[in-house]
């Protein structure tokens, strides 16, 4: 019986897992610009139960992903638990979950996925919310740099206003995550002279309130983190995703 409802679906050949599964990594895709790599694998056993909607759970993995926002990630892994899906809406090109799910997780960033992230436009007028005597601060040339004694180097060119002249700031810090979701600078040594290091504070108490997850989750995710981990030239992330809807994009994330 349930070779025949199968074999009656609109992709000849293909059991309903392998349905589902090309149908989560198209839905999956559309929430990036790019991606170099990207597989959804629905696993349920016997298949027939994902005709009531139902399945074991899935795991996602994606390798180079370019967001809209021109965020980058090198690696992101879901492997999400039991769900249960509309059947139906597959068949639409959409993936509706009909209850909350969860899953573990494993975030990296590469130095050059922080770099590029720290010189989008996306990231930069974020940035450049924090004013100092008044005046806005403009930041160009961000460099990030991973150290092997596990601390994060940040160096950055800042213009003062409407000032043509830029004074370089020079951070480096260890990473600690409060909350078990705000990214916080702690340790931090500053370089360069009072100037600079007036600025590079101004700056590092300003993203210490910027780098919440909860400002850069994929809609519908809300993002915990256990552990974090650098080294290797990579900032890894390991924790839960709490999964209230399939996610969608965010108008703003094109801005």
């Amino acid at each position: 019986m349930t070779s025949v409802l199968f074999g009656s679906l609109p992709f000849p050949g293909q059991g309903g897992d392998q349905l589902v599964s090309k149908a989560v990594t198209a839905a999956i895709a559309a929430l990036f610009k790019r991606t170099r790599k990207l597989e959804a694998t629905v696993r349920a056993e016997p298949v027939a139960k994902l005709l009531q909607g139902s399945a074991d759970g899935f795991d996602f993995i994606g390798q180079g992903l370019l967001m809209h926002s021109g965020l980058r990630v090198e690696v992101m892994e879901f492997y999400v638990q039991a769900v249960s899906i509309d059947f139906g809406a597959i068949f639409k090109g959409q993936v509706n979950l009909r209850r909350p799910t969860q899953a573990t997780m494993r975030i990296v960033l590469t130095e050059e996925d922080l770099t590029d992230s720290f010189n989008t436009p996306f990231l930069m007028k974020k940035l450049q919310q924090v004013e100092h005597a008044g005046q806005p601060l403009h930041f160009q040339k961000t460099q990030m740099t991973l150290n092997a004694d596990k601390s994060l180097r940040m160096q950055s060119s800042i213009q003062v206003g409407d000032t043509r002249d830029s004074i370089d700031i020079d951070v480096t810090a260890h990473l600690q995550v409060e909350e078990r979701r705000r990214i916080q600078f702690v340790d931090v040594v500053y370089g360069g002279n009072s100037e600079a290091v007036e600025l590079a504070q101004v700056l590092t108490q300003h993203l210490n309130n910027l780098l919440d997850l909860d400002e850069f989750a994929l809609d519908g995710l809300q993002l915990r983190i256990d552990q974090l981990r650098l080294r290797n030239k990579q900032l890894t992330f390991y924790g839960v995703a709490h999964i209230n809807h399939f996610p969608q994009r965010k108008v703003d994330a094109a801005a």
